[in-house]
């Protein structure tokens, strides 16, 4: 059984930096990731020089020179591997390349990042409906584009963006719906003093929109709901606006998306403390002003820590890394203070065009309490009237609604459908979703097989 002083989970910004922090000090580092390659969601396929970087920016390409000090920092890198459960003391489990191992570290970073808000609609299943993440996924790895239009439907920086990025790629946009509700500008102005120091950010966001206003396609604003028709893939695309107004389109491709939330399950696993973050709509860890959790030596960073962006996860890698490696008796609490001042600083900079941007991009309603007949769990095809008529029995939570429904017993264990029983049940119950509460996570975090399990027997035995 190997033991490190840190083991690192994920190898996106956030855990990169941690890493770079943490090797330069001494420590003995493993990052494990379930992707190939470092970077993240938000720098996937970042090693990568090709005509893409054009198409993507700049914003992405300057992940290269991380990645880069990541790969000659001395850390052990363990890609395509899937952690899977943590145990008191500092157990991890994961599987590597079809067999499972078992490694032992003094102290966690869990740097798991964010994943897109799961917005359930009638058809969201269907082929040919995907999240706008997923696309640009897609760009990224291969560099490849839809060959028909598309619809994108949604609300937030990243529809922007994807539509630019596959402009410039010679992609087509049929149309874009615009879910963000009326008011939501007039609620974010408050913020806009704060929001200025990120004025970089807000320019790019005009950039983006005036650009795909230039473009000639459709944009429908105020878009309250959306509906995908179709038989064995979406063939129609029906959506109503605040308005009252419904019209029916032609679609082949429909891309959506509503906000990005923190991937929770590793820490909620562990039982690490969380609060209601109700201006990003989800939960979030309670840390410390280093990221530490309410479990010793147990940090979390990156977007996993709220949503922040890039730049701000590489900075709080950056902070957990060097706090753990002071705790850790590499470095002196003087010597990590005085680097820490900067970092916070800058830091600091980054979060603050953030309240401005949850306040004008925060989902409306519908996102969260989808009609009846939708399903809301994939996994185990549970629809949203399922849920709302568990609700009335009793006042149950989540985890009794799982049990009664499998809703959340499937290979995503919850990640699809967690939020979305929580504000069903906060609906119907007229109570808060901190009120509510969340699935229970319990491993495996990720599926894994016998034979997985089997060859942990194996290594033992050739240890002995």
């Amino acid at each position: 059984m190997m033991h490190f002083d840190l083991l690192i989970v994920g190898a996106g910004p956030a855990g990169m930096s941690a890493a770079i922090a943490a090797r330069e000090l001494g420590l003995s580092v493993l990052v494990v990731d379930d992707q190939p390659a470092p970077g993240g969601q938000i720098w996937r396929s970042i090693e990568l020089t090709t005509a893409r970087d054009n198409i993507l920016g700049p914003a992405f390409v300057e992940g290269r020179a991380i990645a880069q000090a990541f790969r000659a920092s001395g850390a052990i890198y363990r890609p395509t591997s899937q952690l899977w459960r943590i145990e008191a003391g500092f157990h991890a489990y994961m599987t590597h390349e079809g067999k499972a191992e078992c490694v032992t570290a003094r102290a966690i970073i869990l740097a798991t990042g964010a994943q897109e808000r799961p917005v359930p609609f009638p058809g969201w299943t269907l082929p040919g409906v995907l999240t706008v993440g997923a696309a640009q996924i897609l760009l990224k790895n291969a560099g490849q584009i839809p060959t028909q239009p598309v619809w994108i439907a949604g609300s937030g920086p990243l529809p922007l963006l994807y539509a630019t990025q596959l402009l410039s790629a010679g992609g087509r946009i049929a149309g874009y719906l615009d879910t963000t509700p009326a008011g939501r500008w007039l609620q974010a102005t408050r913020h806009f003093p704060g929001a200025m120091r990120g004025y970089r950010d807000l320019l790019k966001g005009l950039y983006w929109s005036a650009r795909l206003h230039a473009s000639g396609f459709p944009i429908i604003k105020r878009v309250a709901e959306i509906e995908a028709l179709g038989k064995d893939q979406i063939q129609t695309l029906r959506y109503r606006t605040q308005r009252g107004a419904v019209k029916q389109v032609p679609a082949e491709l429909l891309l959506v998306h509503e906000g990005v939330v923190p991937n929770i399950h590793a820490a909620m696993s562990m039982d690490c403390a969380l609060k209601w973050n109700a201006a990003q709509d989800s939960y979030t860890p309670v840390l410390d002003d280093w990221g530490e959790s309410s479990q010793a030596n147990v940090f979390i960073a990156g977007d996993g820590a709220g949503i922040g962006g890039a730049k701000a996860a590489c900075l709080r890698g950056e902070l957990a890394g060097l706090r753990v490696a002071m705790k850790l008796g590499a470095v002196t609490e003087n010597a990590v203070t005085r680097r820490a001042h900067s970092i916070r600083a800058r830091l600091h900079a980054e979060l603050a065009v953030r309240p401005f941007l949850d306040a004008m991009f925060r989902p409306r309603k519908q996102a969260f309490v989808p009609p009846a007949n939708t399903i809301a769990c994939r996994c185990e095809e549970v629809t949203a009237g399922a849920i709302r008529a568990m609700a009335n029995l009793g006042r149950p939570g989540p985890n009794q609604v799982k049990a009664a429904t499998r809703c959340g017993m499937g290979p995503c264990q919850g990640r699809q459908c967690g939020y979305t029983v929580t504000r069903i049940l906060a609906d119907a119950q007229n109570r808060s979703p901190e009120d509510v509460g969340y699935f229970h996570i319990r491993p495996p975090l990720k599926p894994v097989t016998l034979k997985e399990l089997a060859s942990l027997n194996e290594i033992a035995r050739s240890d002995a």
